[in-house]
């Protein structure tokens, strides 16, 4: 996690966590968050209006610079909002709702609705297919959850299966499937990568036919002992993985397979 200080201003006062957002938002003037407008901008003042509010003239309509983003029309301080957006975002393993419920202070119903906010502006709504202009796309599979009782060896018991898409000094994407097969995994591989990609996965066969489709398949050869043969290799998603498991075990009990 980030050592910026949890004390700052922006994290603990409600003047200067608005202060800071405008400062971000608005670093050459104030403009319109309906219109966009830059001139007849006025601020707001009286008892009657609550601070940081603002008229435009062009649009006639008042805002503020929470206005079209994750903090709108919260009751929440805007502090709070700052406080645990900086939590979520400089944590490398991830933080949970029960975890800002007792950071910040508030219920645990309002951490899991500012969690799911600010994770959903987090998503960078880039839906463009994957490796375009002949980037690489890496593909693998893995199970997420616990063993019962009774599974042994490789079984995957009440685990879940989620295969994952990591673009190569880029974005990634993760989907839950119900089996680990050419139906389930085919569809998400034809339709999130590019077919000028190159696509690198391990031998498993649910990626043989699929493979062909694209630019390029590199398959690297686990059960052989291979890990990879130059510009051939799945460590990509696999460190993906590695990440994404220590987050989920340090953080998490139980994820449900409604929220995985």
């Amino acid at each position: 996690m980030s050592s910026a200080n949890l004390t700052a201003p922006q994290f603990t006062d409600e003047t200067a966590a608005r202060e800071h957002l405008e400062a971000l938002r608005w670093p050459n003037g104030v403009f319109c968050a309906h219109c966009g407008s830059f001139d007849g901008i006025t601020k707001m003042q009286g008892k009657s209006h609550r601070p940081g509010l603002w008229n435009c003239n062009a649009c006639r309509k008042p805002f503020s610079v929470t206005i079209g983003t994750v903090y709108e029309r919260s009751h929440i301080p805007l502090h709070k909002w700052l406080l645990a957006t900086h939590l979520m975002a400089s944590s490398k393993k991830g933080i949970s709702a029960h975890q800002l419920h007792r950071l910040l202070g508030i219920t645990y119903k309002s951490a899991w609705f500012m969690a799911h906010r600010i994770r959903e502006a987090m998503d960078d709504n880039n839906t463009a297919p994957m490796g375009g202009n002949g980037g690489t796309v890496e593909a693998d599979e893995t199970y997420i959850g616990t063993k019962t009782a009774h599974t042994k060896g490789q079984g995957t018991g009440h685990k879940h299966a989620v295969v994952t898409l990591v673009e190569r000094n880029g974005r990634a994407r993760s989907f839950k499937v119900d089996k680990v097969t050419a139906r389930d995994i085919v569809p998400i591989v034809r339709a999130n990568v590019d077919k000028d990609a190159k696509l690198m996965t391990d031998e498993a066969r649910h990626y043989w036919q699929v493979g062909t489709e694209f630019a390029e398949h590199g398959r690297v050869a686990h059960k052989r002992g291979e890990y990879g043969r130059g510009d051939v290799h799945t460590n990509t998603v696999e460190g993906f993985y590695s990440i994404f498991k220590r987050g989920m075990k340090g953080v998490y009990q139980h994820c449900s397979e409604r929220h995985l």
